[in-house]
């Protein structure tokens, strides 16, 4: 905002630095080192991070306190419903740039909003002010990560939270398979803004893990910059055509080069199905299972059919149903593979029509006045049929 002087006087300059605390103190735009040189400097908090830095440098910095003010300067601004200790300190900053002089203020990284309005306020009532705002630091992509660290850092600190500060990585592991479902709904559901908050939720979890480790006191200990590091470098030891210098002719030959490199990377000695996590769902182990298998030469056709599998079971004896069932899924996800399905996602999605017509078949119930015990089979098979689901039998 600039303002001509009425006599054709030089304009008083009020400059403004904002900074962020997610860069490191001291680191600033070249700008901001100019303007912070150039005048009168000045803050509100004492124990500002740039302090030392610009003390370092030789710019002296005065710290201005609310109560130094004349208090009917801020009557006028206070008839807006303003902040008096916000007018005060904009009135005391406008007063250090008088006679064409230049103030700088030294924004807190919160930006100072109430200051800011109350200044702009005060340079708009009495004009001849020239308002300039120059960014010393500035948020990159990614910076608002800082600010989760720094979080669960006070939460697991002493003063903080209790039932944080007891969690362990057995403790959390629930929640970490309930908040990644929770995201996966969120997909499901096609919900971007639960998604958006959900997968918040699976990165609390990355960030409270690693803050457990980090507290270790032995050579097991490790960090978040540790995950980010070791995430970073997988990712461009795997993308040799991106970072590299491989060149490749399409998405298929970019999986054939990455289970190529996957394989690279496994310890000497172990087999093709080393580190398939065992915990994961049965339908995504087995499919797992066997694409690792196949990929590594197992013929298709040893993999169990599911009209062998239900003919066993049909054979075995009771003891031995469990396993003949199991034999039964685990043909049934290769057939869902043979058809490029995945078997876990159909299942779900199958689970999701099936909880849908049920939700539906009890709506029915509550606006009848017939309960669901009372219903015979014409009645299920009705909604059923109304929800576009195979019969029951």
């Amino acid at each position: 905002m600039t303002e001509t002087p009425a006599f054709g006087g030089s304009m008083d300059r009020l400059v403004l630095v904002a900074n962020t605390h997610r860069v490191a103190p001291g680191l600033l735009s070249w700008a901001a080192w100019d303007e912070l040189r150039s005048g009168d400097v000045c803050c509100a908090d004492p124990e500002h991070p740039q302090l030392p830095f610009l003390d370092a440098a030789g710019v002296t910095v005065t710290v201005l306190r609310p109560e130094d003010g004349p208090a009917g300067q801020t009557v006028s601004y206070l008839l807006g419903g303003g902040d008096p200790s916000a007018a005060a300190l904009a009135h005391l900053f406008r007063d250090r740039a008088r006679d064409g002089r230049t103030a700088v203020w030294l924004a807190s990284p919160g930006g100072d909003p109430a200051f800011v309005r109350a200044l702009g306020d005060v340079a708009a009532r009495e004009g001849g002010v020239e308002l300039e705002v120059v960014y010393g630091s500035y948020d990159l992509p990614g910076a608002r990560l800082l600010d989760l660290v720094s979080t669960m850092d006070r939460l697991r600190s002493p003063g903080g939270c209790p039932w944080d500060a007891e969690q362990t990585h057995s403790s959390l592991a629930p929640y970490l398979v309930e908040e990644t479902y929770e995201a996966l709904e969120a997909v499901e559901n096609g919900d971007l803004d639960a998604l958006r908050d959900e997968l918040g939720d699976v990165l609390l979890q990355v960030v409270f893990h690693a803050r457990v480790a980090q507290e270790r006191t032995d050579e097991t200990a490790w960090t978040i910059d540790d995950v980010a590091g070791g995430i970073v470098a997988k990712l461009v030891r795997r993308h040799p055509h991106v970072f590299g210098d491989v060149s490749v002719s399409g998405a298929e030959e970019v999986v054939h080069n990455w289970d190529v490199i996957k394989a690279g990377e496994r310890a000497e000695g172990a087999g093709a199905l080393h580190g398939v996590p065992l915990g994961q769902p049965a339908t995504a182990l087995a499919a797992k299972l066997q694409k690792r298998a196949t990929k590594a030469g197992l013929p298709a056709a040893l993999l169990p059919y599911a009209d062998d599998a239900l003919a066993a079971i049909e054979r075995s004896a009771p003891e031995d149903r469990a396993a003949a069932v199991g034999r039964l899924l685990f043909a049934v996800v290769a057939l869902a593979r043979t058809f490029d399905v995945d078997a876990e996602a159909a299942l779900r999605g199958v689970s999701r029509e099936f909880r849908a017509a049920f939700e539906a078949a009890e709506e029915t119930a509550r606006a009848t006045g017939v309960p669901l015990a009372e219903w015979d089979e014409a009645a299920w098979r009705e909604v059923w049929d109304a929800a576009a689901l195979p019969p029951v039998d």
